[in-house]
C-alpha cells in the first residue's frame, strides 16, 4: 500500500532538501534539490531540445557514482550560471566528493533549464541566485506554483501567443508500507496543455475567446490544415513558443531506494510516463524535457525486480501529481493569467 508522505513533497525522502530563488519583478528564478550525503543519479531526456549541465555524470559507464545537487533554472542556457552559486554554497558547507586528504570535497551538481525569456524581462538567474536557492533549501514543506524555476513558466502554447496560461513548480510524494519512498518535483513550461489524468479534463489549456474557455491544443493541431499552419507561422514570425528550446518541463525524482546509475535511469524513464499522462502534446521538438533521479540508497530494490517496477510506478504517479499541482498552484504574473484566474473570469463574480 502507498500513501502520500507527511509533506506530500520531494522532501519526504530522507536526506533530500529543496529551496527556491524567486524573482517576481523579472519573472524568473531557480530551484535546487540537494542531497548532501550524495545520491546515485539517473537522467532521461525525452524532449527534443534539452539544455543541461553535467548530465554525463549520470552515464552508467562513467566513473562518478554520486552527485550532491540538481539545479533547475530559468533564463535558458545562460541561467546555468546559477550552478556556480550552488557549488559555492556546497563547498562552504563541506559537501562534496572526497578526492584527496588535502583538498576540499568536490561538490557535483547537474542542472537543466527552462526558457522563460518570453515573459517578464530578459533576465536570467546568476550565481547569487543559485546560492540563495541552495542556502535556503530545507527538508520541510515546499512552496509551489509561481516560485523558483516555476516563476516564469507558461503552458498551452500551441495556439496564438495570447492563449497561454501560467505554469509553475509542483511536488508530491508516495510512501510504501515496505518503507520505500518516492518524491518528485516538476517545473512545467510546456508547449502542451495540462490534463487531469483522473478525469481527462483540462487543468490548463489554450485560452478561448470567451472568458474561462479553454481548448485542447492537440485537437487543434490534429485538425489544422497546412495552409492554417502556414498562416499561423506568418502571423507570429517572432513568437518562439514552438521553437527549439523555448519551452521544457523538468522533473527531479528522489527515492530512498538503493540503485545503480542504470536502474536510476530506468526510474527516470518510467517517471516520464507521469508527464505523458498530464501534458498533451508532450516531448515535442520545442520542449527540452529532462527527468533526473536521485537515489539515496537506504532500501535495496534491485534484488526484487518487482520492487524496482514499483519504484518506477511510484515515480510516474508522483510526477503526474506534481505536474498537475504546478499549474493549479500557479498565480498570474507578467500579464499571463493562471488557470484558476482564467476560469474564475467566466463567473459573474470573477
Amino acid at each position: 500500500m502507498t500513501e502520500p508522505g507527511p509533506y506530500d513533497a520531494i522532501t519526504d525522502v530522507p536526506g533530500i532538501e529543496a529551496g527556491h530563488y524567486t524573482d517576481l519583478d523579472n519573472a524568473t528564478g531557480c530551484t535546487v534539490v540537494l542531497a548532501r550525503a550524495g545520491a546515485t543519479p539517473g537522467v532521461f531526456q525525452p524532449g527534443g531540445a534539452p539544455g543541461t549541465l553535467d548530465t554525463d555524470l549520470a552515464v552508467a559507464e562513467n566513473s562518478i557514482q554520486e552527485i550532491h545537487a540538481v539545479l533547475l533554472t530559468g533564463g535558458s542556457t545562460i541561467g546555468l550560471d546559477a550552478a556556480e552559486g550552488v557549488r559555492r554554497y556546497l563547498k562552504e558547507s563541506g559537501v562534496g566528493l572526497p578526492l584527496m586528504p588535502d583538498l576540499d570535497p568536490l561538490p557535483l551538481a547537474m542542472g537543466a533549464v527552462v526558457f522563460d525569456l518570453m515573459i517578464g524581462n530578459a533576465v536570467h538567474p546568476n550565481g547569487d541566485s543559485g546560492y540563495v536557492a541552495a542556502s535556503t533549501a530545507s527538508t520541510g514543506p515546499l512552496e509551489q506554483g509561481s516560485v523558483g524555476v516555476g516563476t516564469g513558466c507558461t503552458v498551452a502554447k500551441s495556439g496564438r501567443p495570447d492563449t497561454l496560461l501560467k505554469g509553475g513548480v509542483g511536488t508530491a510524494s508516495l510512501v510504501h508500507d515496505s518503507g520505500l519512498i518516492v518524491g518528485a518535483l516538476v517545473a512545467t513550461n510546456s508547449v502542451g496543455d495540462i490534463v487531469d489524468p483522473a478525469t481527462g479534463q483540462l487543468a490548463a489549456g489554450s485560452r478561448g475567446e470567451q472568458p474561462g474557455a479553454m481548448s485542447r491544443s492537440s485537437h487543434s493541431l490534429l485538425n489544422r490544415s497546412l495552409a492554417e499552419f502556414e498562416r499561423l507561422q506568418q502571423s507570429r514570425p517572432n513568437f518562439s513558443s514552438d521553437s527549439a528550446g523555448a519551452n521544457t518541463t523538468l522533473a527531479v525524482i528522489a527515492t530512498n531506494a538503493r540503485l545503480h546509475k542504470g536502474t536510476a535511469k530506468r526510474v527516470s524513464i518510467m517517471g516520464a510516463a507521469g508527464l505523458a499522462r498530464t501534458i498533451d502534446p508532450v516531448f515535442t521538438p520545442g520542449d527540452g524535457d529532462t527527468i533526473f533521479t536521485l537515489a539515496t540508497g537506504e532500501i535495496d530494490v534491485t534484488s526484487i525486480p518487482a520492487m524496482l517496477t514499483l519504484t518506477g510506478t511510484m515515480a510516474a504517479e508522483t510526477v503526474a501529481a506534481a505536474t498537475l499541482r504546478s499549474v493549479r498552484e500557479a498565480t498570474s504574473l507578467a500579464g499571463i493569467p493562471s488557470a484558476a484566474d482564467w476560469q474564475s473570469s467566466a463567473r459573474p463574480d470573477g
